[in-house]
């Protein structure tokens, strides 16, 4: 194999979808054991737009549609598989992955979330947790780069929150 360094990065867009109430939603892998939590997240075509991708892949992982794009993070941010990983998964091209990660509010109710819209679905189960609820669960080797992110995030979702739940019930 290819010095692991030489390979590029996949792009990739992260979801953080938050309830009114600030929880946001978590779901667990099904294509992994042990019980994996993450927020939906997917790659981005050749030419998509990553905000059109970040919608899309909403909808395929979650069903969701009834979503209000809050904010995006200015950057993006990488993460490299592990060395087990590398050469196995994302079609053995790449090293990681480079996302876009994009802040939404959660507009419809909680039967609108369908999990058996993509085949075959990638996650098993989901909640709405407190954000730093996430950082107890089993993220895998996802684990640094969450920590990293969810306060920009939650910081993302406050700023913007006010003015989305205030839009909601006019």
């Amino acid at each position: 194999m290819n010095n692991p360094q030489s390979l590029p990065y996949r792009p990739n867009v992260g979801i953080a979808l938050f309830n009114p109430q600030g929880l946001l939603f978590v779901a667990q892998r099904a294509d992994l054991p042990g019980e994996i939590w993450q927020c939906p997240q997917g790659g981005i075509d050749e030419q998509e737009d990553p905000l059109k991708a970040a919608q899309r892949e909403l909808y395929e992982e979650t069903g969701c549609k009834q979503a209000t794009l809050l904010g995006e993070k200015k950057d993006w941010v990488s993460y490299d598989l592990p060395p087990a990983l590398i050469g196995r998964a994302l079609g053995g091209k790449y090293r990681g992955q480079t996302q876009k990660w994009y802040v939404f509010g959660f507009d419809g109710h909680d039967h609108d979330i369908r999990l058996d819209l993509h085949t075959p679905p990638e996650f098993s189960a989901w909640e709405w947790v407190p954000p730093q609820e996430l950082l107890q669960r089993n993220l895998g080797f996802k684990r640094e780069l969450y920590e990293k992110l969810l306060p920009e995030l939650e910081h993302i979702y406050q700023a913007a929150s006010k003015d989305w739940i205030r839009t909601k019930r006019a």
